[in-house]
């Protein structure tokens, strides 16, 4: 059972609010809280109690059928009645609260009805058959979403794996973390009457998982206070400071704010362009941010311009004429209408210098891309119910599915392989703090979106999950690049497959992997398999290293070479030779091996650091030794300064020495040097001192060496 009141530390009257349709007085919550005590208003007219909420829904869904919240209310009430919250307030009070929150925001009436419902099951003898049998099968999915596990059957593991099953309830219906946002923030704003211990708690949590999913969600409205609560409590000393400086700030006479404000209002009305000009104010946490990244702030500084109109067009009239009869700060400028974010966010954002050198920021949306900033999913009503003819005839369906977000499908993926509660909270908070999405292309034209940052690694898991254990390289934008590539916004990447059964992922890959999917595929194989993917892990990336199987090499390029490589025998009849790409053997090199799992034997040159490592950890060694065939494949590491046409001299004099390129790698330049990696096939091995020499003769070329992928003891 939810027990909080009134918070001492709450932002106060100076907090950002949304700006509404129609002034309504404050809800008295203590007053409805002892009407609720009288009982239920009779069954021909709406209670009074929910008086409130009725206007509020009927503002946004003027055609509501109220039947059902009333039914709700005569419910929640009932079963509630003699409850008390911690304030010594009627315990209704919180779910009339919750409801409020959400009816202001524009929820259709099933969520309303399930957000009074909300405690229902958890806190009174209400079942949730009771509820289905009463309000339908959407109210009882949503009430159960949103119900808590108890301790006594969960012990410390009820916080995340209440979590979990709300957030996989979620990817059913995002209304279940609707309510639950909303019945945070009531909570968050009467959190004072519980010891400061536990305020920091409820906060911490707040802030690592509740804000950053009303972030995802696009419930900007929800997310701004939630943050300044949060701050309050977290951050008090912090917080009353920023207080001050707004005061001060509302306290002054000049305000360049007021001033661009009227003159954006003329502008607009003498280019003919209907338009709203608001000031919308920052709220705290933002205030503070502002704060810390310029130091002294001024009256600009505390908020920013909102410029609504009627139609997407309008949008870019209104940045015509502002860029032209006011002064713009051009680098400010971003356009959010024409590529959205991925919580639904739209609007243009722009900035104008004040005549005294003050840079004022303006927002320009429509009045729905405005709605929906604020209420994010809120405001789509029922997201699953089949689009209105009005909807159909203006075409407003250029949104994403806002149903099932790629970031919420990607959560829920890897959440199903998560071993322990503790590992599914600790890696949801670092999921969750990722707060920018990049899209990236497949080569079939598909998409993958992925966290900022992400590498290969994240990519070839996002699009192959554990199959991505055999992946070899990539290509990115049509070039081969290694795993632990970090990808851009618009990039094209293509996972490279091998073909060898053996494969397996790196140690290494651990550091490259951003996403959780990744990571918890990669620990879970090598928790599987303990000792492998240490000394042989730098094998797997093979546009980078090389690696290669006698029994079944896998080309790392679609144009790689079918030949046989030089083949080593090995002291251990029926085993498969793997060559070590972190020393790449060939004849006459001094080789020994080591078995890994699956029968394999993998092959390094005797001065490789990974033996000493292997010996160490205690592998037995394995006697090898050439075979006849003097054919052999090489890895080679050419370092260079920087000059054009330099990679097709050096590509040109490989191929004069009778050498085939199966995998290239050049890495963007850094201080005017240049690193390549080369796989190369070559007819006899005696012929590579003579390849060696040849590259270094290359101009521009200091040094060519084979590769040497030093290996980390774990």
């Amino acid at each position: 059972m939810s027990a909080e009141a009134t918070n001492p530390a709450s932002p106060g009257p100076v907090t950002n609010t949304a700006p509404r349709r129609k002034a309504r007085p404050r809800i008295d919550l203590r007053r409805l809280g002892r009407a609720a005590l009288l009982g239920p208003a009779a069954r021909d007219r709406l209670p009074d109690a929910i008086g409130h909420v009725a206007e509020a829904h009927r503002a946004h869904h003027p055609d509501a059928d109220l039947e059902p919240l009333r039914r709700a209310w005569v419910l929640a009430e009932s079963s509630h009645r003699g409850q008390m919250r911690k304030s010594g307030e009627p315990y209704i009070t919180h779910p009339l609260a919750v409801t409020l929150i959400l009816a202001e925001l524009g929820a259709e009436t099933t969520t309303l009805t399930a957000s009074l419902l909300h405690d229902t099951v958890e806190d009174t003898e209400v079942t949730l058959d009771q509820v289905g049998e009463e309000f339908g099968a959407e109210v009882r999915y949503l009430v159960d979403g949103v119900t808590k596990l108890e301790k006594v059957d969960y012990g410390a593991a009820a916080e995340p794996e209440t979590f979990r099953k709300m957030l996989v309830a979620t990817g059913s219906d995002v209304r279940v973390m609707s309510i639950k946002l909303a019945d945070r923030l009531h909570n968050m704003r009467t959190l004072g009457v519980m010891r400061p211990e536990k305020q920091a708690r409820i906060a911490k949590v707040t802030r690592d998982v509740l804000i950053p999913l009303a972030e995802r969600l696009g419930v900007q409205a929800l997310k701004t206070e939630l943050e300044d609560l949060v701050f309050a409590i977290l951050h008090p000393e912090e917080y009353d400071h920023t207080r001050e400086l707004i005061v001060d700030n509302a306290s002054r006479a000049d305000d360049p704010l007021a001033e661009v404000t009227d003159e954006v209002r003329t502008v607009l009305r003498d280019a003919d362009i209907q338009a709203e000009v608001l000031i919308r104010p920052r709220h705290f946490v933002s205030v503070h941010r502002v704060a810390r990244k310029r130091g002294r702030l001024r009256g600009a500084d505390f908020g920013r311009l909102l410029v609504l109109v009627n139609e997407d067009a309008d949008c870019y009239g209104v940045l015509g004429e502002l860029h032209t009869c006011l002064k713009p700060v051009v680098s400010e400028f971003k356009d959010f209408i024409a590529v959205p974010k991925f919580n639904l966010y739209q609007s243009l954002h722009t900035a104008v210098a004040h005549t005294d050198g003050q840079v004022v920021e303006v927002l320009i949306r429509t009045h729905q891309m405005h709605k929906v900033a604020e209420a994010g999913v809120i405001a789509l009503g029922n997201p699953y119910a089949p689009p209105s003819e009005e909807q159909q005839a203006t075409g407003d369906g250029e949104r994403a599915d806002p149903t099932r977000p790629g970031w919420l499908s990607r959560l829920l993926d890897w959440q199903e392989g998560a071993p322990d509660p503790d590992t599914f909270w600790s890696t949801l908070r670092e999921d969750l703090a990722q707060d920018r999405e990049i899209t990236v292309f497949r080569p079939d034209g598909g998409t993958l979106g992925l966290p900022d940052g992400a590498t290969c690694v994240d990519a070839a898991y996002a699009q192959y999950g554990e199959d991505a254990h055999a992946c070899i390289g990539a290509r990115v934008n049509g070039r081969l690049a290694t795993l632990s590539t970090v990808l851009r916004d618009g990039d094209t990447v293509q996972p490279l497959m091998g073909q060898d059964p053996a494969s397996e992922p790196s140690r290494e890959w651990l550091e490259h992997a951003h996403t959780p999917a990744a990571r918890i595929a990669i620990q879970r194989w090598l928790a599987a398999h303990p000792g492998s993917g240490d000394g042989e892990g730098a094998e797997a990336d093979a546009a980078d290293q090389g690696t290669q199987t006698v029994r079944s090499a896998p080309p790392a390029a679609e144009d790689a070479p079918t030949s046989n490589p030089a083949t080593p025998v090995v002291d251990q009849p029926g085993a498969t030779v793997r060559l070590a790409g972190c020393c790449t053997p060939v004849p006459p090199d001094e080789v020994t091996g080591f078995s890994v799992r699956g029968g394999v034997v993998t092959v390094h040159r005797v001065e490789c650091t990974a033996v000493a490592h292997m010996k160490s950890v205690g592998r037995a060694e394995v006697g090898v030794r050439w075979g006849d065939t003097t054919e052999c494949r090489v890895t080679l590491v050419a370092e260079s300064f920087g000059r054009p046409h330099l990679l097709a001299d050096l590509t040109e004099a490989m191929a004069l020495e009778g050498a085939e390129i199966v995998s290239a790698t050049v890495e963007p330049p850094s201080q005017q040097r240049v690193r390549h990696t080369y796989t190369l096939q070559l007819p006899d091995a005696a012929h590579l001192p003579a390849l060696m020499r040849a590259m270094r003769n290359v101009p521009g070329v200091y040094d060519v060496s084979r590769a040497q992928h030093h290996t980390t003891a774990f």
